[in-house]
């Protein structure tokens, strides 16, 4: 084993190490890294929802973006390219989030779950494969976006300054006793008003994505490769997160295994798989999981920073239109944004269809 494929599995071995010790510093419980629950929790703070309950601008997302952001630079990745249907990758973002806030959580919190003992993400992980796997099928059957180009450097500093104006943001209201009532608002109870403290969330967003922007750990490409078999390491990397991840919870005592009651989940199974199977399709045609899409941020992808707002901005309409589930259950409404967002990705696979025999939308 070459040192680099060590350091897929040794990366993934510390994402699941950290996001046990940010639960442990004040996160909410099996919610570590949740990239799909903390940019909601942005869109929150922002006042883009009006959610009380799930507002904050977590320094883990702006660790993430500008960790990959420095590694890039260090290490002469640094690339700033885009382009590719950026359209649709925004709706494509919106997607993928509404699917995450009916299952409650993104791929990565899908395995923090199992690691904490939820067996609901059992059904959500057999829904995320069962989505990447229709990618796949899509992708080998000629369904392809354009692809990216190189852009002027500028254009893959945006959404890294943007970080840093978030950063600046947090600390301003943070420390000036503002937030109750905006411009920035901060919740007094529930998931967003339970936080890592800033340094630490921010240090350990730095670690990992320092460390992952080298790697290509994808949560997508590892489900994928489970069949494809191109990659092993890249699975092996997500089994070492869910290891790590266990193995933290057995120590600390949070390890509760069972359907119920979990902590911010529902057992609804149907809706627990049917969602993933939606974040599934969606990551593999953005390219990538939620994660891997700020990694790619950081380093110059404007077609990923689309992807991300998109994310955002979904979080925000699915919110204020009711479509997110609760621990109570899964509302009406709710179903039939899944349904319907199934529908959209299905379509724009079908219509993006070209000649082509290649795995390319996803190069893992």
């Amino acid at each position: 084993m070459n040192k680099d494929k060590m350091f897929i599995i040794i990366t993934g071995a510390l994402i699941g190490l950290l996001s046990v010790l940010l639960v442990q510093w004040g996160n909410p419980p099996n919610m570590g890294f949740c990239i799909a629950c903390f940019e909601r929790d942005i869109a929150g703070a922002l006042g883009l929802h009006q959610a009380r309950t799930l507002q904050y601008i977590r320094p883990e997302i702006i660790g993430l973006v500008l960790g990959s952001f420095a590694a890039a630079l260090i290490l002469g990745k640094f690339k700033a390219e885009g382009g590719s249907s950026p359209l649709i990758r925004f709706i494509l973002g919106m997607m993928v989030m509404v699917g995450t806030l009916v299952f409650l959580g993104c791929s990565t919190r899908m395995v923090l779950r199992l690691a904490g003992g939820d067996l609901n993400a059992l059904l959500g992980s057999a829904g995320f494969l069962c989505g990447v796997l229709m990618g796949a099928f899509f992708s080998k059957t000629g369904s392809n976006p354009n692809a990216a180009v190189k852009q002027p450097t500028m254009n893959g500093w945006i959404l890294p300054i943007l970080m840093v104006v978030l950063l600046a943001l947090l600390l301003g209201a943070k420390y000036s006793s503002v937030g109750e009532n905006g411009p920035v608002y901060f919740s007094q109870t529930g998931p967003g008003a339970m936080q890592a403290p800033i340094i630490v969330a921010l240090a350990a967003g730095l670690i990992a994505g320092f460390a992952m922007q080298p790697t290509r750990l994808c949560f997508v490409g590892g489900f994928l490769n489970i069949f494809r078999g191109k990659n092993p390491y890249l699975t092996f990397a997500l089994i070492a997160v869910f290891l790590a991840a266990l193995i933290g919870n057995l120590v600390t005592g949070a390890f509760s295994l069972g359907f119920k009651p979990q902590p911010i989940a529902h057992t609804i199974h149907l809706w627990n798989f049917l969602s993933m199977v939606l974040v599934g399709l969606g990551s593999f045609m953005l390219g990538g999981c939620p994660m891997r899409q700020l990694i790619l941020t950081g380093q110059g992808n404007t077609d990923s920073a689309i992807s991300v707002l998109g994310m955002i901005i979904g979080a925000a309409l699915a919110h204020n239109l009711g479509l997110a589930a609760s621990p109570q259950g899964v509302p009406i409404q709710s179903k039939f944004a899944v349904i319907v967002s199934l529908i959209i990705c299905c379509s724009i696979a079908l219509v993006n269809r070209k000649k082509t025999d290649s795995y390319s939308i996803l190069k893992l």
